[in-house]
């Protein structure tokens, strides 16, 4: 598994124009394989500019960053992203979704069909297989984007608050469920979240970013054994490194 290196990032929209609006100031960053990141910070702060950056969607003013030590440039199969609202295609089942990206690339149809039967199962959404999108829930067709970007097979998945749109308990729910389907295939993720409970179940590490221009203000390294479990959230140590890292989201 590689990993993704951030060295002297920074980041201005319009650069050199009256209007230039820097987002980003001397990121310096290492995403270890098969670790799970979260980045949180104030609105406006770049999270989700550092991450499309890694997707590949656009590239640095200034700075680099690098995949297994090659420069991201573009998007592709490497690097899977997951978005905070839905982007599953209404014309297509649950089990055609998932399977998309597979098929684009010539995979046979026994191919698919068993890539399909794997990743549907993976996210809970056995027996929804011939289900088209406007008969589930939000959850659900959360649940059928995590697993067509997993059926892509990427090295490194980033997801930019994913579950910020879902009522509490089932945000929960699909946190427990990520957290299965990621302890089963370790890959690399960095997931942005507003959401500082979510980051502490579900990362190893945590970046802490300041207001903007965003900066690394803090990273936290979050020693709750694994697996995870939804009582950890009681516990004097989650609940002291929530009182910590709250105190920093301002700076």
């Amino acid at each position: 598994m590689p990993e993704i290196r951030v060295e002297d990032l920074s980041h201005t929209f319009g650069k050199g124009t009256p209007a230039a609006l820097t987002v980003l100031e001397g990121i310096n960053l290492t995403f270890e394989s098969g670790s799970f990141n979260a980045i949180v910070g104030t609105s406006g702060c770049g999270k989700s500019t550092l991450l499309k950056m890694m997707a590949g969607l656009f590239e640095p003013s200034d700075g680099q960053m690098t995949l297994d030590g090659e420069v991201i440039k573009g998007t592709d199969q490497r690097r899977g992203m997951v978005f905070q609202q839905d982007a599953v295609f209404p014309w297509m089942t649950v089990a055609r979704n998932i399977s998309y990206g597979p098929r684009l690339r010539g995979a046979s149809k026994a191919q698919q069909r068993e890539i399909e039967e794997k990743w549907v199962k993976m996210v809970g959404l056995a027996g929804f297989e011939d289900r088209w999108p406007r008969e589930l829930s939000g959850g659900m067709r959360k649940r059928v984007d995590i697993g067509r970007v997993y059926a892509n097979d990427p090295d490194i998945l980033l997801m930019d608050e994913p579950f910020g749109a879902l009522d509490a308990q089932t945000k929960e729910r699909m946190q427990d469920d990520l957290l299965d389907t990621w302890s089963q295939s370790r890959k690399t993720v960095v997931f942005v979240t507003h959401d500082l409970e979510e980051a502490i179940f579900l990362a190893d590490k945590i970046i802490v970013m300041s207001a903007r221009p965003g900066r690394i203000h803090h990273i936290e390294d979050v020693s709750l054994v694994r697996p995870r479990t939804p009582d950890m959230r009681l516990t004097d140590e989650f609940i002291q490194v929530k009182r910590k890292l709250w105190g920093m989201l301002d700076h």
